[in-house]
């Protein structure tokens, strides 16, 4: 198993907290925010001429500030730009231990992931770094990327996440709205639905996190939950947040309710003790009024885990009557 697989894919990303790196502020305030990962942005938040300065702002930040136990992200901008390879060098080269990922934009194939691998593995190696501790986060935001979503999951070793990009992804389809992440008028389904589940299916096949990106209305807190929730309800581990009044609410979202994290967790108890021998070896008992297999077992996991990683403590325990 390399590094990234025991640090990087099964830590909590509930909510993601994008940060301009041209602005001081916002990562000195960024670090006191109890979002679950932080990415410091060198992209779309950064205009052109800022993006030396920015650098150096985002190297100074991961060097000198408390991030506790938040993810460190960083995004850089995409292959297409001449950014790219000073973003990745400068960066890592001076702040590469303090880095838990490098988020690549508008990633359209799979060699666009492995360059920036051997990229990563150069600059490891260089400056005596852990190699593959740093890992990868692929952000999906065009028509191309998602044609290829597959051979992109599979590009790397470092990878870790597949985040989906609605703004560009709109313009991408030439969808008609101009609200990013809303859903575009006129249209009577979810709009996103083939996307998100698309996405989904490529990060669960190949063992990685699936990430909501941002919504775009960030003073509409009941907008934000409601495009929260169906990303959630689908399965997706978390979401970008734009504003510090976006956390808490999306931390709720992609936590279990403290009933459902109980009862996975009871249903987890019963099944042990039902299959051991103590308990009978039954695969197939009933728990109350509940009917209990194998299945459910694997349906508990995915709620006890989430609750797990969450920081969730039991209210209730189960024992054999």
């Amino acid at each position: 198993m390399t590094v990234h697989e025991t640090r990087g894919k099964n830590r909590p990303r509930r909510t993601c907290l994008a940060v301009p790196g041209s602005s001081v502020k916002m990562l000195t305030k960024a670090q006191g925010l109890a979002a679950d990962q932080v990415f410091l942005d060198l992209e779309d938040s950064v205009a052109p001429i800022a993006k030396p300065e920015a650098r150096q702002n985002i190297i100074q930040a991961l060097r000198t500030g408390d991030w506790g136990g938040k993810i460190r992200v960083v995004r850089v901008n995409d292959w297409t730009t001449e950014w790219t390879y000073q973003d990745v060098v400068t960066v890592v080269e001076a702040a590469g231990e303090h880095i838990d990922a490098i988020m690549l934009p508008k990633v359209q194939t799979a060699g666009q992931v492995a360059a920036l691998d051997m990229l990563l593995s150069q600059i490891e190696r260089s400056r005596g770094l852990e190699h593959g501790a740093i890992g990868i986060e692929a952000q999906l935001e065009n028509a191309l990327g998602l044609v290829n979503v597959d051979e992109i999951a599979t590009a790397s070793p470092r990878l870790e996440t597949l985040v989906f990009g609605p703004a560009d992804f709109m313009a991408s389809l030439n969808m008609k709205s101009l609200v990013v992440g809303g859903q575009p008028e006129g249209y009577p389904a979810d709009a996103y639905h083939y996307i998100f589940m698309r996405i989904l299916m490529a990060a669960r096949a190949h063992g990685l996190q699936a990430i909501d990106g941002p919504f775009g209305q960030i003073r509409d807190v009941p907008a934000f939950e409601e495009a929260a929730k169906r990303a959630a309800a689908l399965g997706y581990d978390g979401k970008w947040v734009l504003h510090p009044g976006q956390i808490e609410p999306g931390n709720a979202i992609f936590s279990p309710s403290q009933e459902d994290y109980d009862h996975a967790e009871e249903i987890l108890d019963a099944y042990a003790w039902y299959t051991s021998e103590e308990g009978g070896a039954r695969g197939a008992v009933m728990l109350g009024d509940e009917f209990i297999d194998e299945a459910s077992r694997k349906m508990a996991l995915v709620i006890a885990g989430k609750g797990r990683s969450a920081g969730m403590t039991r209210t209730r325990t189960w024992s054999p009557s």
